[in-house]
């Protein structure tokens, strides 16, 4: 058995993985799946692809190619999830605050630098015309940091994805202001270098079986009830998630990387862009 190490946040846009596991899917192929939760998300799995503790991961689009273009041996080798994600951007329930507007100048909980949380911020305080060069964050790491930093008031907001969030705040815990979503494809498949290199027979065996089902993903029978009885969210938010998520089986196209690079550019979140063949990879 060949063993592969993926990294993945614990959300349910990776259900498809955990169905090909649960099914022996992979194991039929001779490839033993070692599945890495990872809270902490995609500026975490950035490093872990960086240092080999992981031979791919799920990862934001954003995230990974800043990552690639500061120097990451890795490699985006497919799209995942080919709509955008819907940024949630929360308060604490209790917090004064109540208008979107009214964040312009405050500090952002962040996942840690590099992750979408903190990219992310860029985009929507563009898109507010704000200062980006005033931005300031306090570092959380996981969902959990962000409640701890918004309810003692070490950060004004946290943003992170809609449905992931829902349950806190129909809990009381956090507040939403309004949603940012992402101006292109949310997640992509990515491989360090060392891995391609060396099992790319096998990362093709991977792509057929997880490209096998998310294609028929949403047409499952009760997909709807199984993904809010698996991650505790509410029917009818699964239901609304389902209609606004489509996966790809393709690779990133050249337009779609040059949108993502220039936005990091200009925002001045990376200092350079790279040709698209330096990011993407066709197997």
């Amino acid at each position: 058995m060949k063993k592969i190490r993926i990294a993945g946040v614990p959300e349910h846009f990776n259900f498809p993985w955990h169905m090909a596991m649960e099914e022996s899917a992979f194991e039929d192929r001779g490839i033993e799946i070692e599945w890495i939760e990872v809270p902490e998300g995609t500026g975490r799995m950035c490093k872990m692809l960086e240092v080999k503790e992981t031979d791919l991961a799920i990862i934001l689009t954003e995230g990974i190619t800043k990552s690639i273009v500061e120097g990451n041996p890795a490699k985006i080798v497919q799209g995942y999830i080919s709509s955008p994600l819907l940024w949630g951007i929360h308060v604490a329930a209790g917090s004064a605050y109540q208008d979107l507007a009214e964040l312009e100048g405050t500090k952002a909980a962040i996942s840690r630098y590099g992750s979408g949380s903190h990219l992310m911020a860029y985009v929507l305080a563009e898109g507010q015309h704000w200062n980006t060069a005033e931005l300031s964050f306090e570092v959380i790491h996981t969902l959990s940091g962000a409640v701890k930093a918004l309810q003692n008031g070490k950060a004004d907001y946290f943003m992170w994805e809609h449905f992931t969030t829902k349950p806190l705040v129909l809990d009381g815990v956090f507040r939403r202001l309004a949603d940012c979503p992402t101006p292109w494809p949310c997640f992509v498949i990515a491989a360090n270098n060392n891995f391609l290199e060396k099992d790319t027979q096998a990362l093709r065996h991977v792509l057929e079986i997880i490209n096998r089902y998310t294609r028929e993903f949403k047409m499952i029978p009760s997909i709807d009830r199984t993904l809010a009885n698996r991650y505790n969210l509410d029917l009818q938010d699964i239901r609304d998630w389902l209609g606004i998520t489509q996966w790809t089986q393709e690779q990133l196209d050249i337009q779609t990387i040059d949108i993502v690079q220039n936005t990091l550019f200009n925002l001045n979140l990376i200092s350079k862009q790279l040709d698209s063949k330096e990011i993407l990879t066709n197997l």
